[in-house]
Parts: C-alpha cells; sequence; structure tokens
C-alpha cells in the first residue's frame, strides 16, 4: 500500500467525472484517508462518503484564505496529520484575449492560482512541523503551449503561475522534507469537457496525440498518486506532462 496510513487533502474532488475525485479514489485505494474539499458541503459529505467509511468531506472556498485555515484545522482536529495536498480545484473560460474582462481574468487566477497559494501556505506549516509532506499542484499543457482548447489565455496565465509558484515553493521547503511537483495534464475527458467535444473536433486534436486517444481523468490520478508516494522520494520541483505526447518538449 504506498500510501498506508496517510492523510490526504484533495480540493475540488466532488464532481463524479473529475479529476480530483479519479485521485481520491486512487489514494483510498492505497491505504489513505481522503479529505474532500469543495465549495459544496453536501457533495464534499457525498463524495467521502463514496470513497468509503473514514473519510471526511469539508466544505472551503479556496479563494478565502480563512476558509483554508479552518478547513486545515478541522483535518488536524480529525486526523491529527496532513501528509498529502492536491491543488486540484480550477475553473476555465473559453474567451479570446480582447474580450476578458476584469471579472473574467480575477475569476480565473482566484481558484487556479490564488487558491493553489492559500491552500498551500494552510497546509505547509503542518508538514514543516511533521518534517514531511507532498504536495501536487494542477497546471496544464495550456500553460506550456499557450493556450488550450476550452480555456482562454487567462487561464493559459493563471496555469503558467502555478508552475512558477510550485517551483519556487518547491525550492523553499525542500530543506524541511516536504516535497512540491506539477502536473500538466493535456485534453481530459472529464465533466468540463463532456458535450463540448464533437466528432469531428476529436478527429482532428487526435491528429496531434501519437497516442491517439484522449486522456482520461485516471491518467492523471496515477501520476498524482506516484508525485504523492515515497516513490516520488527524490522529486521535487518537476513538472509531469500527462497529455499522450500532445506536447513534447
Amino acid at each position: 500500500m504506498l500510501l498506508d496510513g496517510k492523510v490526504a487533502i484533495v480540493t475540488g474532488a466532488a464532481s463524479l467525472r473529475g479529476i480530483g475525485r479519479a485521485t481520491a479514489k486512487a489514494f483510498v485505494a492505497q491505504g489513505a484517508r481522503i479529505v474532500v474539499l469543495d465549495l459544496d458541503e453536501a457533495q464534499a459529505q457525498a463524495a467521502a462518503a463514496d470513497l468509503g467509511q473514514g473519510h471526511l468531506g469539508l466544505r472551503a472556498d479556496v479563494t478565502d484564505r480563512q476558509a483554508c485555515v479552518d478547513a486545515v484545522a478541522k483535518v488536524q482536529e480529525q486526523f491529527g496529520q496532513i501528509d498529502i495536498l492536491i491543488n486540484n480545484a480550477g475553473i476555465t473560460q473559453p474567451i479570446k484575449t480582447l474580450d476578458i474582462s476584469p471579472a473574467n481574468y480575477e475569476a480565473v487566477l482566484d481558484v487556479n492560482l490564488r487558491g493553489t497559494l492559500y491552500m498551500s501556505q494552510a497546509v505547509l506549516p503542518v508538514m514543516r512541523a511533521q518534517r514531511r509532506g507532498s504536495i501536487v499542484c494542477m497546471s496544464s499543457v495550456s500553460a506550456q503551449r499557450g493556450g488550450g482548447i476550452f480555456g482562454g489565455p487567462h487561464y493559459s496565465a493563471a496555469k503558467a503561475g502555478v508552475l512558477g509558484l510550485a517551483r519556487a515553493m518547491a525550492r523553499e521547503f525542500g530543506p524541511d522534507n516536504v516535497r512540491v511537483n506539477a502536473v500538466t495534464p493535456g485534453l481530459i475527458q472529464t465533466d468540463i469537457t463532456a458535450g463540448k467535444l464533437t466528432d469531428a473536433m476529436k478527429v482532428d486534436i487526435l491528429k496531434g496525440i501519437p497516442l491517439n486517444r484522449l486522456g482520461d481523468a485516471q491518467d492523471v490520478a496515477n501520476v498524482c498518486l506516484f508525485l504523492a508516494s515515497d516513490l516520488s522520494s527524490y522529486l521535487t520541483g518537476v513538472t509531469l506532462d500527462v497529455n499522450g505526447g500532445m506536447l513534447i518538449h
């Protein structure tokens, strides 16, 4: 069991077909106790219950620093430790550069980038005191290739910011035995993409993917499991691509 006795917080894990839920399930299969954080408390609790006994669902707005701190305090009270944080919560908007309003920019940057910072700030003192921890930050191939299919330029900017933040935190907290890494998924079939991909779009997209298939949430979950476990104990500050070869660099 790769995560036996570990406690993992996964943000944005209430969506049924999302990367967060798939990651939580993969972690449970390897012995972890899961804390599902989501904006909707009922959905977070339902997701935790779906994972089995001994897991926790909490409401938390990752753009609210105090809410993140309060959630971490509840986890500490319940479990007494936090070994893993998966910064998965995120939103996207398919908007072109000249159409991005201040409200659009703030919404996307707040959840994707500010949320990653605030949740990390909340758990890092715990991990530093424990002298152990693994944080995985969810970025995107759009941060690397300059745009995606469903995300606008502000999404690319936010996800590029996540990469820089993860690397800086890795450098700062490495001496405390806290590892921080990033994952850059390509086009993954989740609730976000459901119903938006036409057959024609799929054919065109697959021409640029050497493995000739779209990704599944489980593909990303497996990489998160690797980064969260001791299998990657000498990795920090890395970016792992999960894109089927869409971007080879």
